[in-house]
């Protein structure tokens, strides 16, 4: 059968469990005997029986009377099996109420007709437009306390309406119930004879199977890359999960920021039979008939679909939920589908209050609970959709201390020459005290010019070989050279930096800063690395200005637009490719003629 996910949200002490409750036991969906242990459990504590204990889990919860974590239940009518998510309501947990309607494909939002709307009546109406739910229902539930008057539903749904409308929400229906009654949930009443419309029931039913996945461009998220050596087993696997559309054995895919592209070979499972298609929602692993080096938290798509923006910088809408306010310039981590990524507050462009949807203006911090447009930048590029689009790549959320801060969705791709690291570098060659020693005049005594000479390629070992071998050759004719090996820039990395796409960035960094140091000495430096992207190598390129940069790719050329100096073969014999590299050096003005 069929099967949908519908999430149920509403202002704390609405009534969301007691619905949900009510629901399953008047559709005979509750274990048996699941009932009567409940009304025993309430009048053994001399406690008012509520549908709601039916759902409340954690003591807290029963103990408190309000839903901390997201409970999940499961009924089915003739139609189809439903998966009921039931939201917390309380302002404190709305980054739980958020996880569970992230995939909900419809939503019922629940109202008490004796409150009215309440400021999270609004944010959770705001928190299903952003989060892209297009079947929504509004359920005005406690009408037993206000004589089930047809003028006080029609003033509540009137002014819910004007306020969904303004979020460009356009509810399917409000329908008027008692879920502690069971009035219109499961069957219609004659406590409302003015409603002649469906109950919550038959509403379940009309909702469609929202998920289009399969029908967008394919969006295949890199969780992990794979490789396998036992019994000469020599495949490498890209791992993940496919969020949207279908791929097949033979596509044509690219991955995204890198660039990189290849085709796919096969489709691997774990313990699964072989197949040649997948589809969304799968965990899969692709094998490539090109191998590339890539990093976990690439989006790997198809090359002849709509591809995904590619930016470090982007326009978004952010509900931030951190006890820390979001400030500028500090260092966050975003989550944007399997990418970890270092991210920081570029511009508040707007704060909007989402009880009222009123404006704030200038504003310079983000504070809890406020729902902010503004300028992201992470310190490379990331691949995304916009939400607008493609909702499943286009959301994201945000990590301050360890712990979820913020959610969010892109609106734009902010394309902008400026950057953190632009900034970073035109402050410190702005502060840069140069030395009472000319270039020209370095050049003269040491016999060359300074360069940043770099190795790179596949194959670390034989990159690492060459560059050694360079640095002693130069030395052996007196040239002023140094070869740094990247363990020596890895060491000493802070502790809190895990994930691997950090620690290269660091990696990459910390070279940079080291070359502009080493080239303004007037030496020839030398760093050998494996696996780098376009974007490392433009990366060092920058933090080495003013000075230059020379890259030697070793082996098969993978750089999708960055223009490497000099390609070697890597079976040719060593001092065949220090033969080739001397005479760039020469071509380059890096060494004269005559020292050779």
């Amino acid at each position: 059968m069929e099967q949908i996910s519908v999430v149920v949200v509403g202002h704390v002490d609405h009534g969301k469990s007691t619905l949900i409750g009510r629901l399953l036991a008047d559709t005979n969906s509750l274990p048996q005997g699941k009932l009567e242990q409940v009304r025993t459990m309430c009048v053994r504590n001399a406690k008012p029986f509520e549908y709601a204990f039916l759902l409340d889990a954690l003591k807290d919860e029963q103990s408190q009377g309000i839903t901390i974590d997201t409970a999940r239940c499961f009924f089915k009518t003739e139609k189809r099996r439903y998966i009921i998510i039931d939201a917390p309501g309380h302002i404190e947990f709305l980054k739980n109420m958020i996880t569970g309607a992230a995939r909900a494909d419809a939503a019922f939002i629940v109202i008490d007709a004796e409150e009215g709307i309440k400021e999270n009546s609004r944010r959770h109406g705001y928190m299903i437009s952003m989060l892209g739910i297009g079947q929504v229902s509004v359920l005005v539930n406690k009408m037993d306390l206000v004589g089930y008057k047809e003028e006080i539903f029609n003033e509540i749904r009137k002014e819910y309406t004007d306020f969904l409308g303004r979020l460009n929400v356009h509810p399917a229906n409000f329908i008027p119930i008692s879920a502690f009654k069971g009035v219109n949930v499961a069957s219609t009443s004659d406590r409302t004879p003015w409603y002649r419309g469906m109950t919550v029931l038959e509403q379940f039913d009309a909702f469609e199977k929202g998920d289009v996945r399969a029908s967008l461009p394919f969006r295949f998220p890199v969780q992990d890359i794979y490789k396998f050596t036992e019994d000469g087993d020599t495949r490498r696997i890209f791992a993940g999960t496919v969020e949207t559309g279908k791929a097949e054995m033979g596509d044509k895919i690219v991955f995204l920021p890198s660039g990189k592209r290849s085709r796919i070979n096969t489709i691997e499972g774990f313990n699964t039979p072989g197949r040649t298609i997948v589809a969304p929602g799968e965990a899969v692993g692709f094998t490539l008939q090109t191998q590339v080096y890539v990093k976990p938290g690439e989006l790997m798509v198809k090359a002849a679909e709509d591809q995904p923006h590619v930016s470090p910088r982007f326009r978004a809408n952010l509900f931030w939920m951190g006890h820390a306010p979001m400030i500028k310039d500090k260092k966050y981590k975003l989550k944007l589908g399997a990418l970890r990524a270092p991210l920081q507050l570029v511009e508040i462009l707007n704060v909007i209050d989402a009880s009222d949807l009123t404006s704030v203006a200038n504003k310079q911090q983000v504070d809890r609970h406020d729902v902010a447009e503004c300028i992201l930048e992470a310190p490379r590029p990331v691949a995304f959709d916009l939400s607008g689009k493609i909702r499943f790549t286009g959301r994201f959320v945000i990590v301050d201390n360890y712990e979820i801060a913020g959610a969010g969705i892109v609106l734009e791709d902010i394309r902008s020459e400026d950057s953190a690291l632009r900034r970073h570098v035109s402050d410190r060659e702005f502060a840069w005290e140069s030395s009472g020693i000319s270039s020209a005049q370095r050049t003269a005594a040491y016999g060359h010019s300074a360069k940043f000479v770099v190795f790179t390629g596949d194959h670390q070992e034989k990159t690492e070989v060459l560059a050694a071998a360079l640095e002693k050759h130069l030395f052996s004719h007196n040239f002023k050279t140094y070869y740094l090996r990247m363990a020596n820039v890895i060491s000493g990395l802070d502790v809190d930096i895990k994930h691997e796409s950090e620690v290269r960035d660091e990696h990459i960094r910390r070279l940079g800063e080291l070359a502009r140091i080493l080239t303004d000495s007037g030496q020839i430096f030398i760093t050998s690395l494996s696996n780098v992207d376009d974007y490392d190598l433009k990366t060092l390129e920058l933090l080495n200005k003013p000075n230059e940069i020379l890259v030697i790719n070793v082996g098969e050329n993978h750089f999708s637009h960055y223009q490497v100096a000099l390609t070697l073969d890597v079976q040719a014999e060593e001092v065949h490719s220090l033969e080739k590299v001397a005479a760039l050096l020469k071509e380059k003005k890096v060494i004269l003629e005559y020292y050779l």
